[in-house]
């Protein structure tokens, strides 16, 4: 059955483009993000509504969560990791399945969050028929006053291995992330749309070999970990590693590499990191090579 998604990575667009300045357009402005995102959501719904008036599958759309977790017990910290939750993950589910954002939205960009027409939420909110989730990393927060408008930062766990985007390896938060959005929004069917992890790999293969353990372990892991989030009942329908091949990654363009198949740059020769061959043996043994040894 053919599925189209409206929606991906809104707030990569709203964070990275119009609020931090990081991604095109380029802008860092505490007023422009919210009507990003709310325009982004209002395009969605629309999308939704045309898509139904001639298509016969299925719609949804992509949004990227990342649990987030208090680095402490103290007050501040538990607050800080409520409002990274409020903005990263609740900002774009909360309007589409409840009709409303989160309380923390305010709290966050003060006098720049507007009061939104009622009647958006009505299109924000048509029906969908999936959700897709990019998950990379979990999050633990601590209060960060001057880390401007959320007032949160990540702090390091000493015992954890980080990609080369710095991002947490935690594949038990991908279990947790997709059976919150069960409890949260309802048994609708869910889809590992990215996962994946840049670590370094050299810019030649050497006797026709990638070898990225670590890669590979990470999405041993990750695999697993949906299998997990299958048996506590989440309605899975599908993954997607991010990605197949070495390619352009936003603003880094092509400094990291997340592929599964490995990219001379200079040549444009293609080679099957060890990751790839581990992943085609799980899906060639409809996942029972994740519990051969190893």
């Amino acid at each position: 059955m053919t599925k189209w998604v409206t929606l991906n990575e809104p707030w990569v667009v709203a964070d990275g483009g119009y609020l931090h300045g990081l991604l095109a357009p380029g802008h860092k402005n505490r007023f422009e993000a919210p009507i990003a995102s709310h325009q982004l959501l209002r395009a969605h719904g629309k999308g939704v509504q045309a898509y139904r008036a001639v298509g016969k599958h299925e719609i949804g759309l992509v949004v990227n969560l990342a649990p987030k977790h208090s680095a402490t017990d103290k007050p501040e910290d538990i607050a800080a990791a409520r409002r990274a939750d409020a903005y990263m993950n609740r900002q774009y589910l909360d309007p589409v399945f409840l009709g409303r954002y989160p309380e923390e939205m305010t709290e966050i960009f003060g006098e720049a969050w507007p009061q939104w027409p009622a009647e958006d939420f009505t299109l924000i909110g048509e029906k969908i028929d999936f959700v897709g989730i990019n998950y990379y990393m979990r999050d633990m927060i601590r209060h960060e006053e001057s880390a401007w408008p959320v007032k949160t930062a990540v702090a390091p766990q000493s015992q954890s291995t980080y990609t080369d985007t710095g991002w947490e390896v935690h594949p038990q938060g991908l279990t947790e992330i997709l059976s919150w959005v069960k409890q949260r929004y309802g048994d609708i069917p869910q889809y590992v749309t990215e996962n994946g992890a840049a670590f370094y790999d050299p810019p030649k293969a050497t006797g026709g070999r990638v070898s990225d353990p670590l890669r590979l372990s990470y999405y041993r892991e990750h695999l697993r970990a949906i299998h997990d989030a299958i048996e506590q009942g989440v309605d899975l329908r599908g993954y997607c590693a991010w990605s197949l091949m070495d390619n352009l990654e936003w603003s880094l363009g092509y400094a990291k590499r997340f592929g599964i198949v490995h990219v001379n740059f200079d040549t444009q020769e293609r080679t099957l990191k060890d990751s790839a061959h581990f992943y085609a043996s799980v899906i060639a043994s409809n996942g029972a090579a994740l519990d051969a040894d190893h």
